[in-house]
C-alpha cells in the first residue's frame, strides 16, 4: 500500500445510511469516501468504472441485492474487494457471499473505529471478522461434539469444511499453524508480524501457503474453517 488514500465506494439503499458512514469516514485520516450506490446494480457499474480500493456493499437492497452485486462484480472484476455491511438475522446471506469471495463482514453498527480497521484491512489484503458476526456465523455452522468434519456440517456453502481442508490442517507447518491461528482471531499481517517476530513478507508467504493447503480463497474462509475444526481451542 502507498500512502494514497484508500478509496470507498458504499453501497446501501438507505440514504441516511450512506450518509452517515460516509461522514464517520471523512473523519477518519486516509480513507476517502468518493462514490455511493443506492443498490447493487448501481454498486456494479461504479465499481467497475472507477475501480475503488474497498466496496462497503450492504446486503438487503431493492432491486439487485449485494449478494448478486457481489458475484457479478467478482465475476467482471475477480481482484474487487468487498466488506459485507450486513445485521444480525442474516447468516444465510454472510455465509452465500463467504463463498462468493467477500473479504470480510462487519455489522452496520459497528464502532467507527472498527469499520476504518476493517476498511484498511481490506484494503491492505487482510480481513477484518466481526467478532459478532464470527460468533453468529460459528453458531449457525456448530455441530454435535465429536460429529465427524463433513460438508453436510454445513449447508452454507461458505462454510462447509470439506475433507480436504481437514487433510490440509495436517500438513500444515507449526509455524503455519501459528499463523492461521492468528488470522482466525482476526489479526492483521503487521500485528501478526510483530507477535512472531518475523517480517511481514514472511508473514504474507505463510498466509499464502495456508491459504492454499486449506483451499480457502481468502483469509476470511481460513479464519471460519480454523474455528470450525477446532483449533482455536487446542
Amino acid at each position: 500500500m502507498t500512502d494514497a488514500p484508500v478509496r470507498v465506494l458504499i453501497a446501501d439503499d438507505d440514504a441516511l445510511v450512506r450518509g452517515g458512514i460516509r461522514f464517520v469516514l471523512s473523519m477518519v485520516e486516509g480513507i476517502d469516501v468518493r462514490w455511493e450506490a443506492g443498490d447493487g446494480a448501481e454498486a456494479v457499474v461504479l465499481a467497475l468504472e472507477h475501480r475503488p480500493d474497498v466496496v462497503l456493499m450492504d446486503v438487503q437492497m431493492p432491486g439487485t441485492d449485494g449478494l448478486t452485486a457481489l458475484l457479478k462484480l467478482r465475476a467482471a472484476w475477480p481482484e474487487a474487494v468487498v466488506i459485507i455491511l450486513t445485521t444480525f438475522g442474516e447468516s444465510d446471506y454472510i455465509t452465500r457471499a463467504l463463498a462468493g469471495g467477500a473479504a470480510g463482514f462487519l455489522l452496520k453498527d459497528a464502532a467507527a473505529d472498527d469499520l476504518a480497521r476493517a476498511i484498511r484491512a481490506a484494503a491492505n489484503g487482510d480481513a477484518f471478522l466481526s467478532p459478532a458476526v464470527t460468533r453468529q456465523l460459528l453458531d449457525g455452522m456448530s455441530a454435535p461434539s465429536g460429529a465427524p468434519v463433513v460438508p453436510e456440517a454445513s449447508r452454507a456453502p461458505g462454510i462447509e469444511v470439506p475433507e480436504f481442508a481437514a487433510k490440509g490442517l495436517a500438513e500444515l507447518s507449526a509455524r503455519e499453524r501459528e499463523v492461521l491461528v492468528l488470522v482466525a482471531q482476526g489479526l492483521s499481517n503487521a500485528a501478526i508480524s510483530t507477535q512472531l517476530w518475523i517480517s511481514e513478507a514472511t508473514v504474507k508467504t505463510h498466509v499464502s501457503r495456508v491459504l492454499t493447503k486449506l483451499g480457502c480463497e481468502n483469509r476470511v474462509q481460513a479464519a471460519l474453517i480454523a474455528h470450525r475444526l477446532g483449533l482455536m481451542q487446542s
